[in-house]
């Protein structure tokens, strides 16, 4: 099996499970989300026997999704499981931020330097849209919930959030092309 394909199953398979059963079961978030955290854990076990190295950012979705997951099912709360994307994006966005001003590095660059090769300033710039981004998703994940029906919630989660990354992924590639080295 090709790693690519692998890799993309393993990102974005438990995604599908859990929007699959949430919809099978009735849209409910008490049945979905068992499967999300054992789909995930699963996930991460297949790509640390593949790859032979424990995935850093994989293993860590994978542990907030069992503790905002537990939390939900827990305390018979969604919003625990609401607010796991606002927390993960904006902890995404403060390492990139903090990292870069307070201790001049570059995580993105860490990262992605084996994907492609920049200029330090190529490099900076790409770490604070990124961030930026990363608000941005914060903020829209936090208007959605906060303002919809839980089904939107779960549709955006699923639908929304992936293509919006794709797009502004490739609204990225003409820095990356215009500051490879």
């Amino acid at each position: 099996m090709n790693k690519s394909f692998l890799k993309f199953i393993t990102d974005f398979g438990p995604l599908l499970i859990f929007f699959t059963i949430y919809y099978k079961s009735g849209n409910s978030l008490t049945a979905a989300i068992p499967p999300l955290i054992i789909s995930t854990l699963i996930a991460v076990a297949i790509m640390y026997f593949v790859e032979k190295k424990v995935p850093f950012v994989p293993l860590i979705g994978a542990i907030v999704i069992s503790l905002f997951g537990g939390l939900t099912l827990y305390f018979n709360n969604p919003i625990f499981i609401y607010m796991k994307p606002t927390i993960v994006n904006i902890i995404f966005a403060a390492i990139l931020i903090i990292s870069k001003t307070y201790f001049n590095k570059n995580f993105l660059k860490l990262f992605l330097q084996t994907a492609f090769q920049l200029n330090e300033e190529g490099w900076n710039k790409l770490n604070f849209r990124w961030a930026y981004f990363f608000i941005f998703l914060a903020i829209l994940n936090e208007i959605v919930w906060r303002t919809q029906p839980e089904t939107t919630w779960v549709n955006f989660k699923v639908w929304g959030m992936l293509p919006i990354t794709i797009i502004f992924t490739a609204m990225q590639l003409p820095l990356i092309n215009k500051s490879k080295l």
